[in-house]
Formats: C-alpha cells, sequence, structure tokens
C-alpha cells in the first residue's frame, strides 16, 4: 500500500483470502470450471492472487500465465500472443491495460481503410446509444446494432479472443469512455474497486448486476457505510468516505500499531477513499481523499476520470497526472506518445499546441466539454521526457502511477506553472523537452 503516502506492509491472513476469493466467487454467481484465465497482472499484489489466482483455484478453473521475459517491458509485449495462446474467458485488467488494448484494436482498424474506420465509428455510436449504462439497454437501434455485430464486433472479439466473456477492471478507477468501449464489443469491463488492506475486492460489477461509471454492489458477507468527517453514517446518494467491515479486512499493518490504529476504527476499515452509493446498492467510488484536487477556495475534486479520459481519448498523451493543492488553477504534467507526434510531422512548438488543442477539447466548444467541470480541466502543462514507469519509481507493480513521488520529482516543473511564462504551452520548458523528444 502506498500511492499517495509512504508505503506500509499489510498483514493479510490465509483467513483473509479464504473469505474475500469467496466474496469474490459469490459476486460473480461462480466461475464455471472449464474457464480460463490469463494472470496478466504482477503476482505481488493482492489483486493477482484474490481475484486471479484464489478465485480461479476454488472452482477448479484454469490459470495461465504471460510468457516470461527479460524485462517488464518484453513480459508486456508477450501478452497478445499470449491471449492468443489461451483463448481465456475472463482477464483481469488496470485501467494502463485497458487503454493499450483500445488503442491496439483501433490501430488495426485503422489499417484497414477508411470504409472500415468509418463502418467502426457508426457502430460504437449506435452501441454506445443503445446500452447507455448497461443495466437500462434497450430501445431504438437493437437491428442496426446486431447487424454491426455481425460486420465488425464479431470479428474483432474473434481476433482478440474468441472464449471472452468479459474483463474485470480493478487497480485504480476505469475511465467511463473505456467502459462503453468494451461494453459496445461485446467484451464488458466490469469496473470493481479494492484496496490491500481488504484483501483486496470490495465491490465488483458483474454480467447480472451492473452500471457502467459505477464500482459495482460491494461483495456479500462484508459491511460497508459511507461516512462524514465524524464517522457518522450519511444518507443514501450522499458523498463521504467509503469504510468497511468483514473478515477482508487485514489484520494490520507490520510493525506499526500507530498506523493500524488510525485506519480500523472500532472494527472498521478506513479506506481513506471517497464516495456514494446509490439508490440501487451500487457503489460509486470518487477517488483518494489524499490526492484529490484541492482549489484555492477549498473545493474538492477527484482527477482520475480527467486523467484516465485524456489517455484513453487522445493518441498524442500517454501519462497525465493533474494537481492542485489549494492553487489558482488545475495543472497538469503529461509524458506524450512520441511516435504519434512524429507521426504528424510537426516541430516543437506545433506539437505543444497540438497538446493544449486536446486538452482544451474537454472545455467549452470542444468535443468532450460535458464530461467534468471546467474548473478542473488543466489551464497549464509540463511535458515530461521520461514516462513515469516502474524503473524510476513512479509507477507501482500494478501500473498505478505513485503521485506524492511524481509531485517530490517534478516539484520544480510544477512550480514553473504558476509563473507567467511557464504557464503558455510554448513555454521554453515545454518547447526543450519536446525539441528532445521530436529529434
Amino acid at each position: 500500500s502506498g500511492t499517495t503516502a509512504n508505503p506500509k506492509g499489510i498483514m493479510l491472513t490465509h483467513g483473509n483470502y479464504v473469505w474475500n476469493a469467496e466474496q469474490a466467487v459469490d459476486r460473480l454467481n461462480g466461475i464455471p470450471s472449464h474457464y480460463r484465465t490469463l494472470l496478466i497482472l504482477p503476482w505481488d499484489h493482492s489483486f493477482g492472487h484474490t481475484a486471479g489466482i484464489y478465485s480461479f483455484m476454488k472452482c477448479g478453473a484454469s490459470i495461465a500465465s504471460v510468457a516470461k521475459g527479460k524485462s517488464p517491458m518484453e513480459i508486456l509485449r508477450n501478452v497478445p500472443k499470449s491471449i492468443k495462446a489461451i483463448n481465456p474467458h475472463i482477464l483481469m485488467s488496470v485501467p494502463a491495460l485497458a487503454s493499450n488494448f483500445r488503442k491496439n484494436i483501433e490501430s488495426e482498424i485503422e489499417k484497414k481503410g477508411k470504409f472500415t474506420a468509418s463502418l467502426f465509428k457508426r457502430a460504437l455510436k449506435t452501441a454506445y446509444t443503445y446500452n447507455k449504462e448497461g443495466y437500462n439497454k434497450g430501445g431504438c437501434g437493437r437491428l442496426m446494432l446486431s447487424i454491426y455485430d455481425k460486420l465488425i464486433f464479431s470479428k474483432i472479439r474473434q481476433s482478440f479472443s474468441s472464449n471472452m466473456k468479459f474483463f474485470i477492471g480493478g487497480g485504480a478507477l476505469l475511465d467511463i469512455e473505456l467502459q462503453r468501449f468494451f461494453y459496445a464489443i461485446g467484451i464488458p469491463m466490469y469496473q470493481g474497486y479494492g484496496l490491500s488492506e481488504a484483501t483486496p475486492i470490495i465491490s465488483a460489477n458483474s454480467p447480472h448486476a451492473h452500471k457502467l461509471g459505477s464500482s459495482g454492489k460491494p461483495v456479500p458477507h462484508m459491511d460497508i457505510k459511507i461516512v462524514d468527517d465524524e464517522l457518522a453514517e450519511v444518507p443514501t446518494g450522499e458523498k463521504g468516505e467509503i469504510i468497511i467491515r468483514g473478515g477482508n479486512v487485514m489484520k494490520g499493518y507490520w510493525k506499526n500499531p500507530q498506523a493500524t490504529a488510525e485506519t480500523i476504527v472500532d472494527g472498521w476499515l478506513r479506506t481513506g477513499d471517497m464516495g456514494y452509493i446509490d439508490k440501487d446498492g451500487f457503489l460509486y467510488v470518487l477517488g483518494r481523499t489524499k490526492s484529490l484536487l484541492i482549489s484555492d477556495d477549498g473545493e474538492k475534486f477527484s482527477p482520475e476520470g480527467i486523467e484516465e479520459s485524456m489517455i484513453s481519448t487522445s493518441t498524442i498523451i500517454d501519462q497525465c497526472v493533474l494537481y492542485n493543492n489549494q492553487s489558482p488553477y488545475t495543472t497538469a504534467l503529461v509524458v506524450p506518445n512520441v511516435a504519434a507526434l512524429k507521426k504528424t510531422g510537426v516541430d516543437p512548438e506545433q506539437a505543444a499546441l497540438l497538446i493544449e488543442k486536446e486538452i482544451n477539447e474537454y472545455r467549452s466548444g470542444g468535443k468532450h466539454e460535458s464530461l467534468f467541470p471546467h474548473r478542473w480541466i488543466p489551464s497549464a502543462f509540463a511535458v515530461i521526457e521520461e514516462p513515469f514507469s516502474e524503473q524510476n519509481g513512479l509507477v507501482n507493480s500494478t501500473m498505478k502511477i505513485v503521485k506524492h513521488k511524481v509531485y517530490e520529482a517534478y516539484a520544480s516543473r510544477i512550480a514553473s506553472l504558476y509563473t507567467p511564462e511557464g504557464k503558455q504551452a510554448t513555454s521554453p520548458e515545454n518547447l526543450e523537452a519536446l525539441k528532445k523528444l521530436l529529434g
């Protein structure tokens, strides 16, 4: 544990894992014994353990691992051929992987020419309209959707994995557009929620109960509440901190009784995450209380949705971290997709303006203007040359960016974004970084 604070060792017992594996299987209404999964996620994380290994073992289903490689990047490159070889029924995923899957699918579609690309876009539009939030899908468009499915979506599924029923998404908040995309092509990505201290599964969407945009229904045999700062439960639909109680709650932090006492209060695990539960019992997670954007007037907002959306909708933004700590405006650290920028043939100044244009799509008049409150869209950005990775310590084993380390590493760049010169898209720092990247 430790994407927003100093890492702490978490003591999970055999009983914790047995309990949470049972909860996970119950939430899915069982896993057929003939099912296979390919474990792409690292085995040193509780999500991979519980959802990937123990849940499948419990049901007598099969588990395979990705072909080995000499480096983490080589292992990731082996994922497509491993999927082909194993032909899994279910995959565990995190937003970074899901985004890569989508980009690979779209890249293959583009290679087939303008007609196929246009057909694919029309098919997606039809599917989005018909599917709505999943649980309430229906209305006009069913016939056209079945035609599009036969013409294009079924072929995508066949080329990806003909057995695939669905993904289970965890590790971080999954952008709603990614969820709609995979739901449209017929391989739903059911968002779940958890944290290592809970072994880790707390809630999940499933084939029989799902709402796109939510983190699903809480697992059975566990108590959950949304509380205010005084730990008093708030009414249904109101925001607060998510706290849980059950057999999946950790024993405590290793050799850290003070942190344990602060986190487990009267048997309740304080997750440190903000969220709410709707009238149908679905949990919505809004983000870490410690990673929230905080404006200069004290308003708070979770950045994960904006970050994931920018990464998934832009071909030239690979990674993005937002920052606002009681500042006059929000800023962003952007790792560009160098190959995509080079393909456009732009120079450093044009590249900077192109990135700015992508960000401004979330403002008034942009194609994504209705997705997020405009005050939280970055007013300035810094181009970062080196991707955030496990190698430089800025990404953990589940591909989550460790924000407090990013803020520390790029403190001077963040500070410069709040100066008149540094605020410009074509600031000297951005042009210098892009000059090096573009060669």
